[in-house]
């Protein structure tokens, strides 16, 4: 869900220029969809002006849209089955399509009521910062950025907790054209 005023939400220009270049799509691309200019398409993507309700409404469907997580039925029965902490989640928008019972386990909630939606409201600073150099580390180009490696501090959240530790983050192509996330904790501090 994009929350523009929320701490921990990326920004909606960033969110659309990913999804932008995961999927190879122009601006005017954008814009056609929307109904908008492609001046304003770029005036959201720079953070210079905030869409209405109403578009923040329909860029939420549009960069969800692909969000299926019925989609991808092996890989998302692999992680539910797998037995290290870990999850899958679109790399555009940061829903969550699977995750397994240790990654439960150490969330402190079932990941049930969070498949389909965006975990981006749990994010740490550490987590935030480390998605807002994503560009500059190669992540978004044609060539296989390979894994990073994240260390973050906990969120304290009740709902859905992250710990510290580190993280190993490693894109995965999926059906569609998408790309997701896969999330797998190495080590707790």
């Amino acid at each position: 869900m994009i929350t523009v005023h929320n701490r921990n939400q990326l920004t909606l220009g960033r969110q659309l220029r990913q999804f932008r270049r995961l999927r190879g799509m122009k601006q005017d691309h954008i814009a056609d969809l929307l109904g908008v200019s492609q001046g304003l398409v770029s005036r959201w993507e720079a953070g210079l002006h905030t869409p209405s309700p109403a578009l923040c409404h329909r860029l939420e469907r549009l960069l969800g849209s692909d969000a299926d997580p019925a989609t991808d039925t092996a890989l998302r029965r692999l992680i539910e089955n797998a037995t290290e902490p870990v999850h899958l989640i679109c790399d555009a928008s940061h829903v969550l399509l699977a995750a397994s019972p240790a990654r439960e386990s150490e969330w402190g909630s079932w990941a049930t009521p969070f498949i389909g939606t965006s975990l981006w409201r749990f994010a740490t600073t550490e987590i935030v910062a480390s998605e807002e150099r994503l560009s500059d580390r190669g992540w978004f180009e044609d060539t296989d950025p390979g894994q990073l490696l994240i260390e973050t501090g906990g969120n304290g959240s009740r709902e859905m907790r992250i710990l510290p530790s580190t993280l190993r983050w490693e894109r995965i192509a999926l059906a569609g054209g998408r790309i997701g996330r896969l999330v797998t904790t190495i080590a707790f501090a």
